[in-house]
């Protein structure tokens, strides 16, 4: 219910990590449709940049303001912050705070004058002021790091390199928020260099009770997750998506033109493969690289005809091969015949 620092600067991550999942799955997959010169019309979803800038804008951003008053002479306190962060943001659509100048929540009485309030992707959170710069500084005198860095045992004095006498830096230690700005920053680069898969969990209830539904919270999961526009741009876009050698190395036994080899360009293979299984043309379209199938239901009967004749292809062999193995034993067998008789007519 109390939300401080801590809590701020966790659902900044989260916003990150929210932004960095649309730019991977809704905006690269319509991009991909561009790209590959597929008909699209583009689906409008909320890219939440605006409220990562609304935290962590270098000039304009909350962490910025709170570092500058961390740092600025006078007297410094959570209400001169908060009165800054009036004055900054107050015209932001994502910022609410009753000491605001925007009109419309002076009469709010659901926000204390201590609080400010984020309206973050996942809904709207707020936050009391109280604690915020003592918090943000975080400062470990440089005397207890000297005195820490003396010590005899190798733990302590490895857990406080900026005691060592040869590398005192007399700048100020930066901020909490700063170093986890800068934390965030590497993860994102970090994760911006993978290729992650992503594994939504919706708890059911609240209680980990066992047959236990909450619809409401399950919706409310649903919304903030960003699920719901990535079905949008996935029921309006294609399921599936694969190159087209892949594609014609995988299915090319379903047509008599494309088995077993099929010696022309592979986007002409899979045209003549997807035409002689009499797919409709809604069902599919052709990309610069890669084949495009709309709905599942059409690849399930692909893998279904695959998998039938692959069956049929395992009996045709074992045919195959028993046939082969009784001829060779009928024709070991005749031969043996013909030199036994042969023997025998010579010493009959």
């Amino acid at each position: 219910q109390d939300n401080s620092f801590e809590q701020f600067i966790i659902n900044y991550c989260n916003e990150k990590l929210q932004q960095i999942f649309i730019e991977l799955t809704l905006k690269e997959e319509q991009e991909e449709y561009i790209r590959e010169g597929i008909e699209w019309t583009h689906i409008e979803y909320f890219n939440n940049a605006i409220i990562c800038d609304l935290i962590e804008n270098n000039q304009t951003g909350i962490l910025a303001m709170l570092d500058e008053e961390c740092l600025r002479p006078g007297t410094v306190t959570d209400d001169t912050f908060l009165e800054k962060l009036n004055q900054v943001c107050a015209t932001h659509q994502h910022f609410e705070s009753r000491m605001s100048k925007c009109s419309r929540f002076l009469n709010d009485t659901s926000l204390p004058h201590s609080c400010f309030r984020i309206q973050h992707y996942a809904g709207k959170v707020m936050y009391q002021v109280e604690g915020f710069v003592d918090k943000n500084n975080d400062l470990l005198y440089r005397d207890l790091s000297q005195a820490m860095w003396k010590a005899n045992h190798s733990l302590i004095k490895a857990l406080f390199p900026e005691g060592n006498p040869a590398k005192i830096n007399l700048k100020r230690p930066p901020t909490a928020g700063s170093q986890f700005k800068a934390s965030v920053a590497t993860l994102m680069k970090n994760l911006q260099t993978k290729n992650p898969n992503y594994i939504r969990c919706i708890k059911p209830n609240d209680k980990k009770a066992a047959h236990v539904f909450n619809e409401a919270l399950v919706c409310h999961q649903i919304r903030y997750l960003g699920l719901l526009e990535n079905v949008r741009v996935r029921r309006a876009g294609y399921a599936f998506r694969q190159p087209y050698e892949p594609c014609l190395e995988r299915y090319k036994m379903l047509c008599k033109q494309t088995w077993p080899h099929w010696r022309g360009p592979a986007r002409a293979g899979v045209e003549v493969l997807f035409n002689e299984l009499g797919i409709p043309e809604e069902e599919f379209s052709f990309g610069r690289s890669k084949i495009f199938i709309r709905n599942p239901r059409t690849l399930f009967k692909l893998e279904d005809l695959r998998k039938q004749r692959l069956e049929d292809l395992a009996t045709l062999i074992g045919k195959i091969y028993r046939g082969w193995k009784c001829r060779t034993r009928f024709l070991l067998m005749k031969k043996c015949q013909i030199i036994i008789a042969s023997w025998y007519r010579r010493y009959s």
